[in-house]
């Protein structure tokens, strides 16, 4: 599941990470622990990665993330709210410095007209308030495919906060 591809952007993060002296969180749910196992996979990478969260169903959003119960039930699991929840907790529930969350509908059942299969939500939080959200309709190009695009977008999160901010233009 974590091709060159993948450690290769992992790789990138882990560097930027390192050379501002950074540490990570990952709050996943449909990627499963996916984010967290490609940043690990190289070695070394304890010295950025502080801890993963998988919080696959509601009940672990709340107790490991402290998503609050309101926006599970008015947004549902997977929504942009819950993933920018799921982000914060991550960062309140660690000493990470950026994180990032995933909750999305892999497939290949499980989805509705609303939410259909491929959808996924993402939001990455660091401490000095920078904050960033996606959403990204895949499709139905099969579960592992959607994981894996997802466990990319999840790390170009990461690398773009990772740089530094730019100054404000004048």
């Amino acid at each position: 599941m974590i091709d060159a591809v993948l450690r290769q952007a992992a790789k990138r993060v882990l560097n930027l990470c390192r050379a501002r002296g950074l540490h990570v969180a990952t709050a996943e749910s449909c990627t499963g622990g996916l984010v967290a196992a490609a940043l690990t996979e190289i070695a070394g990478s304890s010295d950025v990665v502080d801890r993963g969260f998988v919080t696959y169903s509601d009940d672990a959003k709340r107790a490991m993330l402290g998503v609050p119960a309101a926006t599970l039930k008015r947004y549902g699991a997977v929504s942009a709210q819950t993933a920018k929840a799921m982000a914060a907790g991550a960062l309140k529930n660690s000493r990470a410095d950026l994180a990032v969350s995933i909750t999305g509908i892999a497939g290949p059942g499980g989805g509705s007209k609303q939410k259909p299969v491929g959808l996924v939500y993402f939001a990455a939080a660091g401490r000095d308030g920078r904050r960033i959200a996606r959403k990204r309709l895949y499709g139905k190009i099969g579960r592992r495919r959607v994981r894996q695009r997802s466990v990319a977008e999840a790390l170009a999160l990461l690398q773009r906060l990772a740089r530094p901010a730019r100054p404000a233009r004048r």
